[in-house]
């Protein structure tokens, strides 16, 4: 991580962390930089918070300083832009959002002309350029870019996710909530296509109200919703639409751990799953891999983020990987998670193999989980403290194969989480405790956040 780019973007409070002078600049310096042999395009995608608005303005203004073209979609989800930034040739996208955070925050996602997150080394190249005096050549007359309006390819990036259907939908009652954020159109026009009986919560944004008290990060309100109208399924997505969590007929959480397992096994019994193995994160269930194990179906893990899962399936040409949180990709039809594309992929499990959703996910079973953030005096100190080493050690002999210990830095916050899974709640929160206990004891810890 930089200084400015995280694991997922330039994230922060607008006009505190995140500024319009921010928004500028690196709009000025990807004009530039994509436009040193050729007029550059970069297409551009917003959420609904109000800030999106201006940062959206500075971008354009910055772009097309430096020569660039920039092509709005307006209102739309990140992987929208993924989508559209590959097939139709641009240079990168950028999409204006802080995905589940409140209102009040914004970022600036990066991806490359593959719809793939930004590489590292022009991360480093504009984060340098931030903090510079750097003044990049400015266009001149008929090199001065232009911006336009591109509302198409959003339309043609629904087409493409209308095109992946399998089935109707006719017959089937479907919730959906669109956390007042990009899907708030966009997810009821698809499922109306496919003939579903939509029902729709948090479809009417306002520009404060993204995510508050609903979204994949507050799925009670899609339980109700499925309860209270006997709903088949329902589907909720967080503020940028790249995540999507599930509740089944019976208002069960569905989550992204269950999803990787209905499509995985999905796609092993129809025979198209191959050698393929599933890709996770070392922060997804343990049921998960014990009933992936009792599959036969390979995983591997890696660092906390959706980046890395999707680095690892393109390394290694694996078909599916996810995290906990709904991030869920599909290798062959996209390039970062998909909300609505991966409700439509748990559609197809369901229409297909004509089970409920609540059937499908019924043979992996969460494992107890207990995850506190603790501020320390140091992330890295901590983490080689002897006592503290000692205590992860001890906590993982008393598990054994029923559980396990994950201690890890936040990718976004100065913090570790201290995660413990067991056969009991009770159990979790005790060993939980334990290695915080021995933080304490050692003088590294500062508070339990």
């Amino acid at each position: 991580m930089g200084k400015y780019f995280g694991t997922d973007g330039f994230r922060g409070e607008a006009n505190k962390n995140l500024t319009v002078d921010h928004a500028f600049k690196i709009g000025r310096y990807l004009g530039w930089y994509y436009g040193q042999d050729h007029k550059a395009k970069v297409v551009i995608g917003k959420d609904t918070r109000r800030s999106s608005y201006m940062f959206e303005n500075a971008l354009c203004a910055g772009l097309t300083a430096s020569g660039a073209d920039a092509y709005l979609l307006h209102v739309t989800s990140t992987p929208s832009v993924s989508y559209i930034a590959r097939a139709d040739d641009f240079d990168c996208g950028i999409m204006i959002s802080a995905s589940h955070n409140p209102f009040y925050d914004n970022g600036i996602k990066l991806l490359n002309g593959m719809g793939e997150k930004m590489e590292e080394s022009v991360l480093d190249g504009i984060e340098e350029y931030l903090d510079s005096d750097t003044v990049l050549p400015y266009a001149e007359r008929d090199a001065i870019g232009c911006t336009v309006d591109y509302a198409a390819g959003r339309n043609r990036y629904i087409g493409y996710l209308i095109s992946l259907a399998t089935r109707s939908y006719k017959g089937f009652r479907i919730g959906l909530d669109c956390a007042n954020g990009s899907t708030w159109m966009m997810a009821k026009s698809v499922f109306d296509a496919l003939g579903a009986d939509t029902y729709v919560i948090a479809n009417r944004p306002d520009g404060l109200n993204i995510n508050v008290d609903c979204g994949s990060t507050h799925i009670e309100g899609l339980q109700k919703l499925v309860v209270d109208n006997h709903l088949d399924v329902g589907f909720a997505f967080d503020g940028d639409a790249d995540r999507c969590l599930a509740v089944d007929e019976k208002g069960n959480v569905v989550n992204g751990d269950h999803i990787l397992y209905v499509c995985a096994k999905y796609m092993q019994d129809r025979g198209t799953f191959g050698d393929s193995k599933v890709v996770t994160t070392i922060m997804s269930n343990m049921g998960l891999y014990k009933a992936l194990d009792q599959l036969g179906i390979g995983y591997e893990k890696t660092a906390v983020g959706d980046k890395y899962v999707a680095e690892n399936m393109r390394q290694n040409g694996h078909l599916i990987g996810g995290e906990q949180s709904g991030h869920i990709i599909f290798g062959r039809l996209a390039n970062t998670g998909d909300g609505i594309l991966t409700a439509i992929k748990v559609m197809e499990a369901i229409t297909e193999s004509k089970m409920t959703l609540g059937e499908l996910a019924a043979p992996m079973v969460m494992y107890p989980q207990k995850l506190k953030n603790v501020v320390v005096t140091d992330k890295d100190e901590t983490l080689a403290c002897e006592e503290v080493k000692a205590a992860v050690k001890a906590v993982e002999e008393e598990l054994g194969e029923n559980g396990r210990v994950v201690l890890r830095k936040s990718g976004t916050e100065p913090l570790l989480r201290v995660m413990v899974e067991a056969t009991s709640q009770e159990l979790c929160e005790e060993k939980v405790d334990q290695i915080i206990d021995a933080m304490r004891q050692a003088g590294r810890l500062i508070k339990i956040k």
